[in-house]
């Protein structure tokens, strides 16, 4: 008997749960985690910022949600490979804001490549955008989240970081590093009242994703790897997301939160 895939669930019905919270999401332009963890977050009713390098695809999403939800879409542009970009964004979140509570790192770059074929500038390139990025963005955050005595964070791994899988060691390994940086700044924020989390999603579908990977690569990580027999939604993630941001996770800090059903 062949095995039938679980649907994927209904969309989730906000529930208020980030009422009076305002978040800023990085690299949330576009049709990935990012903008569908941006949604999810002002479908809970937070006031969310959007960020991204690539100006119109920003000014779109923003506008798209903005529609969606009915109210203003403050967005910023920034290149979070850029530590002067970076502290005006957290400038600026923190003044249209009016204070910035939960900040979502998402940016990431992804590279399916042999340790052998991977130059050093790709290295390089991949560390800075993955792993320096939310040392960047945090650096910049923190002391207003310190002198508030409140915050969250929430940063983006991969399965990569836990799974072994050929041709991902530059990115299982910068993947790895944000589940290490995420633990230690935990434990450097918990006086000042500041929980730092990481997500860890497996594989979930989306059109830059199928632009980058074959129709039946994905298949067969699917069918080889997910018990479920089916990729997330990319809302499942940003379901994960809310649950850290919200004060139902309110114990939790120094944690990596799997969204996953990979076989071990």
């Amino acid at each position: 008997m062949a095995f039938e895939a679980t649907p994927a669930p209904p969309y989730p019905q906000g529930r208020s749960l980030l009422a009076g919270k305002s978040v800023l999401v990085t690299a949330s332009a576009g049709t990935g985690i990012g903008f569908a963890t941006a949604r999810r977050c002002a479908e809970e009713d937070a006031t969310v910022m959007l960020s991204d390098i690539h100006e119109g695809r920003l000014e779109r999403c923003a506008d798209e949600l903005a529609e969606r939800i009915g109210r203003d879409v403050p967005r910023a542009l920034c290149d979070i490979r850029s530590r002067n970009d970076v502290e005006r964004l957290i400038e600026r979140a923190e003044s249209e804001l009016d204070g910035l509570d939960v900040l979502v790192n998402n940016a990431g770059l992804g590279m399916t490549r042999n340790l052998v074929d991977t130059s050093s500038e790709d290295w390089s390139r991949l560390l800075d955008i993955n792993l320096t990025g939310p040392f960047r963005t945090m650096r910049a955050a923190l002391p207003a989240m310190y002198a508030r005595g409140s915050g969250s964070i929430i940063n983006l791994s991969s399965i990569c970081a836990w799974r072994a899988e050929a041709g991902q060691s530059a990115y299982g390994a910068s993947k790895a590093g944000v589940l290490a940086l995420t633990r230690c700044v935990a434990m450097e924020s918990a006086e000042f009242g500041v929980r730092i989390n990481a997500v860890v999603p497996s594989l979930a579908i989306h059109p830059h994703l199928e632009k980058v990977s074959s129709s039946e690569f994905l298949q067969q990580m699917i069918e080889e790897n997910e018990a479920l027999g089916r990729a997330a939604e990319t809302w499942e993630i940003g379901n994960a997301v809310v649950f850290l941001a919200s004060d139902y996770s309110s114990y939790m800090t120094g944690e990596a939160l799997s969204v996953s059903c990979r076989r071990a």
